[in-house]
């Protein structure tokens, strides 16, 4: 139990450079950028996807949650968080470089799901454009949710007082989540894993979209022990975004835009991982 609460501890600390920055780059556009600036930032959103993707791909934990919240204000659109949220690795990098896995397996697979999350991140955008989206109040209303006295010329305080209560609540969420692992275990986990029918793609995206390490960890595992194909293992891995959906359902209030990201990631999810077991 214990383990549960450290690990907890750890993963929020990860994460908080990582807020405290998008939460000072939030209140700088709010509080230091001309509207006129304003403008030229959002004429730019159409190039989201793109660079979300390739962001994403990068290896660390922290551009999901920062996606979360800046998708919420309106910095970004849904096709660039679904981008980056799809391009995420989470713990498949490190388990793969500890086992040896050949470089060019790794590198295959996250540019992979970077080129995945960019064209599934154009697509939503086309499909799901932003009516009426013509400035960046929404920064002022996640201002407001937080009741963070954003009002106040000292950005810096505003934003550390954003960031530990997003911590406090990652916080709390991750133990919570850390102890129902713990209970279910991993072996349960990867007993799901091995169904010999297609509904392990649906049953491996679930498992990815769960918000903890865990999940990567065994599907990476799982996979790498020859257990589960290629296409099974994508199916959680693209799912996979650590703790940036959590983050998500708390910061953005429109709760049908949250399902439909959710959706969106999780049949993907399944859909590429059937299509690639189905041509390799």
């Amino acid at each position: 139990m214990w383990d549960c609460i450290l690990d907890g501890i750890i993963d929020t600390l990860k994460l908080l450079p990582f807020l405290f920055i998008v939460f000072l780059l939030l209140e700088y556009i709010e509080h230091k950028l001309s509207k006129k600036s304003q403008k030229v930032l959002l004429k730019h959103k159409n190039k989201g996807p793109l660079i979300g993707g390739v962001l994403g791909g990068i290896p660390q934990c922290g551009f999901g949650a920062m996606a979360s919240s800046l998708f919420s204000a309106r910095v970004i659109t849904m096709g660039t968080l679904i981008a980056i949220f799809l391009s995420t690795s989470d713990e498949m990098l490190p388990i793969m470089i500890s086992e040896k896995v050949d470089i060019v397996v790794i590198l295959s697979i996250i540019l992979f799901k970077v080129i995945v999350g960019i064209v599934i991140g154009f697509i939503v955008d086309l499909i799901f454009k932003q009516k009426g989206e013509k400035n960046l109040d929404h920064i002022h209303d996640l201002c407001d949710d937080e009741h963070c006295h954003c009002d106040d010329d000292n950005i810096f305080k505003s934003s550390i007082i954003h960031t530990l209560k997003t911590a406090g609540f990652i916080l709390v969420a991750s133990i919570i989540i850390n102890i129902i692992i713990f209970f279910v275990g991993e072996d349960t986990l990867t007993k799901l894993l091995q169904s010999n029918n297609i509904l392990v793609y649906f049953i491996s995206s679930l498992i990815g979209l769960i918000p903890n390490c865990a999940s990567s960890v065994v599907i990476t595992e799982v996979f790498l022990s020859g257990l589960i194909t290629i296409g099974v293992a994508l199916s959680g891995l693209l799912t996979g975004s650590g703790i940036g959906i959590l983050l998500l359902f708390k910061s953005n209030k429109n709760i049908k835009e949250n399902l439909t990201v959710l959706g969106i990631i999780y049949f993907v999810g399944v859909f590429v991982g059937f299509i690639v077991d189905l041509i390799i």
